[in-house]
């Protein structure tokens, strides 16, 4: 199936093909598991540096007291071991799409189990796209946490040092995303080592204080966070928006396991990462045991005085590696969305040769500096980031629950009485979160459902252009195998050299075609009508790559399939049908013929006049075809046509 276009993904020219997923890299577990330490783990492993604080902000009014420490350390405890081990490493990670994780890749296999494109098809897809843009919020919310609470450990050195956080902030964020052009393939080899690092530091300060107050594992009784939300009900609730804040980065753990399996993904959490987060909490809660007044930043009130400014520079690196990471997954997101469809094309670059998705996005760059820099300066104080942080984290956990749900039951066909009583468990606790973060929506939290609700509106309103275009061009077209025998029967004159056509569906005779012949009135002597698609696959076998049918007389069609992970290149395509099919290409001797359409917004029955206007703003401004497909510019013919929609 493919997820752009389901309804065309049949043919009555070539059959259907069943395809298979890719190879996926295999490599020591032992090298895996420190590079996914590197990778899926800085954003949770950067969490410390503000998530306890953030549960005990003076805008809670939360009385101190010994309970209240033992109660929130509780929930704390509770909140990584269910959600992030259970519900992530447990079970979700079970819901693989050929080895791909993310919540794009987990609707892909959700919508497996539904034919065509009725209402229920329609909204499990509306459902993964919103998951998918409220991660755009997390995305441009966690450099500027992340950066920001590790470079306010300066104000725990001297207050005087308070008005060179911001400045400070914004600069390293700019050298973060000016670096990105030149990709992290070799500084990508230090993350696992200086991230295993951290979380090694994390454990010896976490360490060092429970050695001074051992008393405070008793938190790991659930008896403690009951306690506490029986007692102080409504600001339990109001701490459950802050508490969620040890699990920012959950999502990495599943979208991530793409690149390094679930094997090595699941032991770093196990053994390294989970441990030395658990040791950091409890040493800040023993700390506030022994001294209250270590509230205002309990993580850097951790640290002997004399090792303040190295911590704050070792912070900066982590968190500075989180950031690169949850760049780089924007970047692999926004590529997904593109070949499923649901944005323009856009210029991609491969910024390594070895490594298969190593890719940077210029477009998402610098749309995304931009938006951390305003998120910055907006909101000045990771405790005000907080708020924000906390609304798309839990929307998208939220969504997760329910296409998981789907999965276990149409895809996995387990027992209803399972799948109610997983429903039961993680939508209490994801409506708990959400509902807590509601309330902060007035304190920032608009900023990501206003992030996410734009980029939901342009990600459906690509979606919805594109299958009204499809569907015209259809309506207004021939048959490809009527053209095919009609051009039989009367032949035009045939000149030398190869012709190759782009087409929407392989059915259908594309425009360009119908344009050459009215125009230039000739056929070349060898013709392709090219089609190629994306399907539900992350990658795919060259050997299940291609169809090919000759329909007559050195005319074929052929259906290129690629995976959503990867990019469609003409040239490895027309290498492929000559080493497969024997059919050479001369590139002096051949020509790409495109469509270049002008939208026109019109009063016809399909979408709103604004939605029209936006998808047509889209269109001319996405990245043109021989770019993305990477053609030889100078073997394009370009043939345009103003469409109305």
């Amino acid at each position: 199936m493919t997820i752009s276009d389901p309804q065309y993904s049949q043919s009555s020219i070539l059959e259907p093909v069943a395809v298979t997923a890719g190879p996926v890299g295999h490599g020591s577990t032992h090298v895996l598991m420190l590079a996914a330490i590197g990778v899926v783990f800085g954003d949770i492993g950067t969490s410390p540096l503000y998530a306890l604080k953030e549960c005990f902000s003076p805008e809670h009014g939360i009385p101190y007291s010994r309970e209240a420490v033992l109660g929130v350390l509780s929930m704390l405890f509770w909140a990584v071991l269910l959600v992030v081990t259970l519900k992530y490493v447990v079970i979700v990670m079970r819901a693989d799409n050929r080895g791909e994780g993310g919540v794009l890749s987990l609707m892909a296999l959700a919508l497996r189990s539904f034919k065509g494109t009725g209402k229920p098809y329609l909204a499990v897809m509306m459902l993964g796209m919103f998951g998918g843009c409220m991660l755009i919020g997390e995305t441009v919310i966690t450099p500027a946490i992340s950066v920001l609470s590790a470079v306010e450990g300066l104000e725990i050195i001297t207050p005087e040092l308070k008005r060179f956080v911001i400045p400070l902030t914004i600069a390293i964020l700019i050298f973060l995303f000016f670096i990105q052009k030149h990709g992290t393939a070799t500084v990508g080899k230090l993350f696992g080592p200086v991230t295993l690092l951290w979380f090694i530091t994390l454990a010896v300060l976490g360490v060092s204080n429970i050695l001074k107050q051992p008393e405070i594992f008793i938190a790991i009784n659930p008896f403690y966070a009951i306690s506490f939300i029986y007692e102080h009900t409504f600001l339990a609730f109001i701490v459950l928006g802050s508490v969620v804040l040890v699990i920012t980065g959950v999502e990495s753990l599943y979208l991530d396991m793409g690149h390094f399996g679930k094997k090595p993904v699941r032991y770093a959490w196990l053994f390294v990462v989970m441990p030395s987060l658990l040791l950091c909490y409890f040493g800040q809660g023993a700390l506030l045991l022994s001294d209250p007044s270590a509230i205002r930043n309990p993580f850097y009130l951790m640290v002997p005085s004399w090792a303040l400014m190295p911590m704050v520079a070792f912070a900066t690196v982590a968190t500075v590696i989180a950031s690169q990471a949850v760049i780089s997954g924007a970047f692999s997101l926004a590529n997904q969305a593109t070949l499923l469809g649901f944005l323009p094309r856009l210029n991609i670059k491969h910024t390594s040769d070895a490594e298969r998705g190593q890719i940077y996005v210029p477009a998402v760059n610098w749309a995304l500096l931009a938006m951390v820099l305003f998120t910055v300066i907006q909101f000045r104080e990771s405790g005000s980031l907080a708020a924000a942080y906390g609304i798309s984290l839990t929307t998208t956990m939220l969504i997760t629950t329910l296409l998981v749900a789907i999965v276990m039951l149409r895809e996995w066909k387990l027992n209803p009485l399972l799948v109610v009583l997983f429903l039961l468990l993680f939508l209490s606790i994801d409506l708990s979160f959400w509902a807590a973060n509601l309330v902060k929506i007035k304190a920032g939290g608009w900023y990501p459902l206003l992030l996410g609700i734009l980029c939901f509106t342009c990600l459906m309103t690509w979606y919805t252009g594109r299958r009204l275009l499809r569907e015209k061009a259809i309506d207004g077209s021939i048959p490809l195998s009527d053209f095919v025998t009609g051009i039989l029967a009367y032949p035009p004159h045939r000149v030398e050299g190869t012709a190759i056509f782009l087409t929407a569906h392989v059915d259908h005779t594309p425009a360009t075609m119908l344009h050459n012949l009215k125009h230039n009135k000739v056929l070349h002597e060898r013709v392709f009508f090219i089609k190629l698609s994306t399907w539900d696959v992350p990658f795919v076998n060259d050997d299940e790559r291609l169809q090919l049918k000759e329909l007559g007389k050195d005319i074929y069609v052929v259906r290129a399939v690629h995976g959503f992970k990867e990019t469609p290149d003409i040239n490895s395509v027309l290498a492929l049908i000559t080493a497969k099919y024997g059919l050479e290409f001369d590139e002096m001797d051949t020509s790409f013929f495109l469509a270049r359409d002008t939208i026109v917004p019109s009063k016809l029955p399909g979408m709103a006049i604004w939605r029209e206007k936006l998808f047509s703003w889209m269109y001319q401004n996405a990245a043109k075809p021989s770019d993305f497909f990477k053609i030889p510019p100078n073997r394009v013919v370009e043939l345009g046509a103003k469409i109305e929609i």
